[in-house]
């Protein structure tokens, strides 16, 4: 076996582990295939947040079946964890990945490397750094005998048992995040919130996060690889340091300083030759006191938080369950403007939610405006199944849902010109989206709307941050010229 492609679908996270998979890959010996029909082996990491995710996810598994038969096929992701009845797949070539601490052993016993070696707890406790200085050093017999690595003869099903395990020990940390400038850092991963709309609890349950050093460490390998921003992520970013998103659980000492996310970011600011960071997404508590203090100290953390709102509505919260009121909201969007220059706040709002009134409706879009959001992503209601809104009585009528939905895109367009056209004339640090000289010239402001170069790129030096004057304001983003 001496090929590989990945497939990706769904959220940073995602991303991410798939830029561990191709790192694990490349250490065992295995090159990148120009296409998937040339791969020996072929990673697809599923997404299931939606039906449509699901249905996308088993799309690109039959796809790489049909393309290269004799292909090893890893599913991995959350698809093959929340065992809801949507994947039934099944064959020698066909390897699903239902405990996420199996995954490297999975990927290693694909490539056709090694024998199955038995399973040891103490494998069970490796960190990732350790098994990084093993790969480096060692023969690819010696790193899976060394990691213990558990492997199933066929068809790898293995039960999502909850354990303490921080993430798959075999899996090396990044780096270097192939292809893009930006580069995702994931500091925590798991949730057990269960938002009645949401499947992701049921995939990802273990509330666990990457210790403070190894972020950190994490963060200047891919800075000296060449990386302008770093994106830090998580499944719930503000639950960093926590063993439970729930906030009323989080014990008063664990809101010490160097166990939370304010903490992280002073430390990750300072770091030599550190470029911008970006944080993913947050809710109103996460905006802690020392948050903003720390975002207003550094000015290579950007000024943009994405903070889903879901719902204008208590009403709709409630059912929701989520852990803030609109009130809360309010009061997060107005600290953040009077300590920050002209944020870039984004946000989700679900439309058609079960019960969602026409009073309901209209206060989301009176707080839409109220807050004056930079970017709104928009996403219809559709009973996820598996989740306790799929259930719920009071379903909105599909037509009511299209027609709400039209209203809040011509929102969004209408909020998110107004929020740009106070930057024209101003300078604008861009971000180009690849550092691929024949690409074109576009990238993303320190507040993330993009900005497209209006003079050719190659007039554009080496540099990928570059400075450029904001001329003009478009449905899509803003055209600027380099200065």
């Amino acid at each position: 076996m001496k090929t590989f492609s990945i497939n990706t679908l769904g959220c940073k996270v995602n991303q991410y582990e798939s830029q561990q998979i191709r790192e694990l890959l490349e250490k065992l010996g295995l090159q990148q295939a120009e296409s998937p029909e040339q791969s020996d082996l072929v990673v697809v990491n599923t997404c299931c947040v939606t039906h449509r995710a699901s249905a996308k996810s088993r799309q690109h598994i039959r796809r790489a079946g049909k393309l290269n038969p004799d292909a090893a096929v890893v599913v991995s992701g959350c698809l093959p964890i929340v065992q809801i009845g949507e994947l039934n797949v099944a064959g020698n070539n066909i390897h699903l990945i239902r405990n996420r601490t199996d995954l490297g052993a999975t990927i290693a016993h694909a490539t056709g490397l090694i024998a199955a070696p038995a399973v040891s707890q103490r494998a069970r406790s490796y960190s990732a750094n350790t098994i990084k200085a093993k790969i480096d050093h060692k023969s690819k017999k010696e790193i899976i005998a060394d990691c213990r690595l558990p492997i199933a003869d066929s068809l790898v099903q293995i039960e999502n048992r909850k354990s303490k395990i921080e993430d798959d020990p075999a899996l090396p940390t990044l780096t270097s995040f192939q292809g893009q400038t930006r580069a995702f850092l994931k500091v925590q991963d798991g949730c057990d919130g269960y938002c009645t709309y949401c499947i992701v609890p049921r995939a990802r349950s273990i509330v666990h996060s990457k210790p403070l050093a190894r972020a950190l460490a994490e963060a200047q390998t891919l800075v000296e690889a060449g990386h302008r921003e770093i994106v830090v992520t998580g499944i719930f970013l503000g639950a960093y340091g926590q063993d439970t998103v729930r906030r009323q659980n989080w014990p008063a000492q664990s809101r010490r300083a160097g166990n939370n996310l304010a903490d992280l970011l002073d430390k990750m600011a300072n770091l030599p030759g550190m470029g911008r960071i970006r944080l993913s997404s947050l809710e109103p508590a996460d905006v802690t006191p020392r948050l903003l203090d720390t975002l207003c100290k550094h000015p290579n953390i950007m000024p943009h938080l994405h903070l889903p709102l879901q719902s204008g509505s208590d009403d709709i919260l409630r059912k929701m369950c989520r852990q803030y009121r609109v009130a809360q909201f309010k009061e997060t969007i107005d600290l953040l403007k009077a300590r920050l220059d002209r944020p870039a706040i984004t946000t989700d709002i679900i439309v058609g939610f079960p019960c969602e009134g026409e009073a309901d409706f209209d206060q989301t879009v009176d707080l839409a405006k109220d807050a004056g959001f930079a970017k709104m992503h928009i996403f219809s209601f559709s009973p996820r199944r598996g989740t306790a809104a799929a259930e719920m009585q009071g379903a909105v009528d599909n037509k009511v849902i299209r027609e709400r939905s039209e209203i809040l895109h011509a929102l969004d367009i209408e909020l998110a010109m107004k929020y740009r056209q106070q930057f024209i004339g101003e300078t604008a640090q861009v971000l180009l989206e690849t550092n691929d000289p024949g690409a074109p010239g576009n990238g993303r402001s320190e507040r993330y709307f993009r900005v497209a170069l209006k003079n050719s790129r190659k007039k554009v030096k080496d540099s990928l941050l570059i400075k450029v004057r904001l001329l003009e304001n478009h449905k899509d983003g803003m055209i600027g010229a380099p200065e």
